[in-house]
C-alpha cells in the first residue's frame, strides 16, 4: 500500500475489549469493528492526528489477545445489525494483520507508561 499521506505523525495504539468471542469472529470475517460512542471520539482523532492507527483485540476474561488490526477508516455513522446490540455506534474498517490467540504472559514486558506503567492487557 501508498505511504499514509500522515507519515510524520506518530503511531497510536489501542487495546480493545469485546464481550465475547463472536464479536471478534464477525470482525475477522467481515474486516469492520464498532464500539461504544464514548471511545468513537478518541478512536475518529487518531486516526485523523496519527500515521497509523492499530488496535489489539481482547476478549473480556479470555486471558489471551486474540489478534490485532489497523484502523481502516474513520468510524462513520452507519450501524451494523450484525453484533445486535443497540450499545455500539458506527461501524469503521479494520485490515487485520494477526488473527490468532496469544497469551498475556507473552507480553507482559510491556508496561503502559500512561496507566501508571501497568502491565499490557
Amino acid at each position: 500500500k501508498s505511504p499514509s499521506p500522515r507519515q510524520n505523525m506518530p503511531v497510536r495504539y489501542f487495546i480493545m475489549k469485546s464481550s465475547n468471542l463472536q464479536n471478534i469472529d464477525i470482525s475477522q470475517q467481515k474486516g469492520i469493528w464498532s464500539t461504544t460512542p464514548s471511545n468513537e471520539r478518541k478512536l475518529n482523532g487518531a486516526f485523523w492526528e496519527s500515521s497509523m492507527v492499530y488496535l489489539i483485540f481482547s476478549v473480556q476474561g479470555s486471558g489471551c489477545f486474540q489478534g490485532f488490526a489497523r484502523m481502516g477508516s474513520a468510524i462513520g455513522c452507519e450501524k451494523s445489525q450484525d453484533w445486535g446490540s443497540a450499545g455500539f455506534g458506527g461501524v469503521f474498517k479494520v485490515d487485520w494483520i494477526r488473527k490468532e490467540s496469544i497469551p498475556f504472559q507473552f507480553a507482559h514486558h510491556l508496561l503502559n507508561p500512561w496507566n501508571d506503567s501497568k502491565k499490557v492487557q
